[in-house]
Parts: structure tokens; C-alpha cells; sequence
């Protein structure tokens, strides 16, 4: 008597998932299972990762004909921020430029010698401590923080567009949340020692 092949033999071919094995999402959970908490943290944690990602690049892509590198770009954006950002008694000390990007002094003195070079920010002593140094926005500073504004917007607006408003506001005000409850329960960042880039 002839046989014939069966769905279950078509199934067993190499590449899928053997008979009576439960077909697994890329997170690894299966795909017919309820979605835990945790699951769906995950996930959620991967689809921002991927989405910072595909905006950072593009933003970089946009900023890049203008000579503004994203580290230089977060360095502008958070000089603007500070207050008094173009009065040499108030503007931000290079120490708290660090300290506010979470990157080493060093790597700080790095991005503001490439902006003081464009003519972007000047170097100016702090009138009330001389061996620090304050960084003041320039004309071309501000300039160039409006245009990387203008760039994030258009970006934002390519990535989030085909979500509907009412979703962006949901998932920002869950974005939202979760940060403010994160740095609650996290504790400060120890500042620079003694002796750092001031």
C-alpha cells in the first residue's frame, strides 16, 4: 500500500519547528502564550531601542551637510538650555557640561574645542572663580541650535507620523512615567573629584 506525505512530514522539514513545538516570537516567548508583564516590558524595551536608534541615525544623516556631529549636537542643545547661556558670569561651567551629558571632563574639553573651532561657543573665564571656565554661545551657536531643532522636529515627525496623536500622547505620557519613577528610585550620580575640568 502507497503512502502519502502528510502535513505533519511537510512540517518536520529542516527550518521549522518540530511537531508539537510551540512557534516562538523573536523575543523567544511563544507566540501562542499569553504575554506576560515581563514580555511585554521587553518587547517594549527593544522597540524603543530600535526606534532611538533608526531616529538618532537619521537626525546624524540631516545634521551631518551642516558639520554637526550628534555629540556636538546634545553639547549645543544643553548649553541653550542653561540658563543665561550667553552672559559669561552665568553660563554653564565646562565641569557641569560633563556632568550633564554623563560624559568624562575630558571628553567634555573634547566637544567644546571642536564648537569653540567651528565658532559655535568661546571659552570665558568665570568671574567668580578664575580657575574655572564658563562656555558662552556664540551668534553661529545659536544658529546652529535652532537649525538642529528644526531637524529633530522633521525627523520626529517622519518617525511618529503614521501614529496617531492620540497614541504618541499615551506612550508619552507612559515614557514618561516610567522615567520619573526610574530616577526616583535610582540614586544621584556621584559628581566629578576634585581636580576635574572645571
Amino acid at each position: 500500500m502507497t503512502t502519502t506525505p502528510t502535513d505533519d512530514a511537510a512540517s518536520s522539514s529542516p527550518g521549522s519547528p518540530a511537531p508539537g513545538t510551540p512557534d516562538r516570537t523573536p523575543d523567544g516567548t511563544s507566540a501562542g502564550a499569553p504575554a506576560t508583564p515581563q514580555d511585554t516590558a521587553a518587547e517594549l524595551a527593544d522597540a524603543m531601542t530600535r526606534a532611538i536608534k533608526r531616529i538618532r541615525r537619521r537626525t546624524s544623516e540631516r545634521l551631518e551637510p551642516y558639520g554637526i556631529t550628534p555629540g556636538q549636537g546634545r553639547a549645543l542643545r544643553t548649553l541653550a538650555h542653561a540658563p543665561g547661556c550667553e552672559l559669561p558670569d552665568r553660563a554653564m561651567r565646562l565641569s557641569d557640561l560633563a556632568d550633564r551629558l554623563h560624559i568624562a571632563p575630558r571628553s567634555a574639553t573634547t566637544v567644546v574645542d571642536a564648537l569653540e573651532e567651528a565658532g559655535m561657543v568661546e571659552r570665558t573665564p568665570d568671574p567668580a572663580d578664575r580657575r574655572a571656565v564658563r562656555i558662552v554661545l556664540t551668534d553661529a551657536g545659536h544658529a546652529a541650535v535652532e537649525r538642529i531643532g528644526q531637524v529633530r522636529h522633521e525627523v520626529a515627525l517622519e518617525y511618529f507620523g503614521p501614529v496617531s496623536p492620540a497614541e504618541q500622547d499615551l506612550l508619552l505620557r507612559a515614557l514618561r512615567s516610567a522615567e520619573a519613577a526610574y530616577a526616583a528610585a535610582t540614586p544621584p550620580r556621584r559628581t566629578a573629584p576634585p581636580g576635574a575640568a572645571r
